[in-house]
């Protein structure tokens, strides 16, 4: 069975939804289909063979996964077991649910703890049989809150913090705080807590390729050093 990136795979989905043509900054530029970088700064060549062990679940806010800046897709790349739904507060997507209760799984919510209670909040990454199922709440950070605290059917799943040392080197989007990552450092992080070492050292390799390629054709950026990554 072929690998299938949900995240692409949504964004596609969406698309055909839309009755008005999805126009992004930069959407003019001619972009590859795959990897949504331009032409010129395609990083296919460089994706990585998709051996993590454990899986990840994108609840992405209404527009999320249309962006050529989204780095959950790297993930879903590195991530065999990778699955994507549009975050609806009212209506959650039946499939969304049935996955949170499927019992090969244990799910995990990647979020900051000091936005849950202390009793939810774990370090480490145990889940004894079952996969870890991480639940990665994509959007601007705005966006991410709102969806941590108006999900009912997440408030039972055990909440995993990631406290970087270093700020951010995404430099695509502001961040809201100095030590906010994007999603693929979050899932860097995270795969390296969960033992999951070289799918860890192949998204931050890829992750990498993609910040510098992006950056290429945007010249009044700096590149930042990302001496910081494994």
């Amino acid at each position: 069975m072929s690998h299938i990136n949900s995240v692409m795979a949504l964004r596609e989905r969406e698309l055909q939804k839309t009755v008005r043509v999805f126009n992004a900054r930069g959407s003019r530029v001619v972009r590859c289909p795959l990897c949504l970088l331009p032409v010129p700064d395609c990083i296919c060549a460089a994706k990585p063979q998709a051996t993590s062990r454990s899986a990840f679940c994108f609840v992405m806010y209404k527009g999320e996964a249309y962006k050529p800046t989204n780095t959950g897709r790297l993930i879903a790349d590195v991530a065999p077991q990778n699955f994507a739904f549009v975050w609806d507060r009212t209506a959650p997507d039946p499939e969304l649910l049935a996955l949170l209760k499927n019992p090969k799984y244990a799910p995990i919510v990647v979020f900051p703890q000091q936005y849950a209670a202390p009793e939810r909040c774990i370090a480490q990454v145990e889940t004894g049989d079952k996969i870890p199922l991480f639940v990665m709440l994509d959007g601007t950070w705005r966006e991410a809150k709102k969806m941590f605290s108006k999900s009912p059917y997440l408030d039972d799943f055990p909440v995993l913090g990631i406290q970087p040392e270093q700020s951010s080197l995404y430099q695509l989007r502001e961040a809201a705080h100095d030590h906010q990552l994007c999603t693929a450092e979050v899932g860097i992080a995270v795969l390296e807590l969960a033992g999951d070492q070289q799918a860890s050292q192949d998204l931050a390799a890829y992750f990498a390729t993609f910040r510098r390629n992006y950056i290429a054709g945007k010249p009044h950026i700096i590149l930042k050093s990302d001496t910081h990554q494994s």
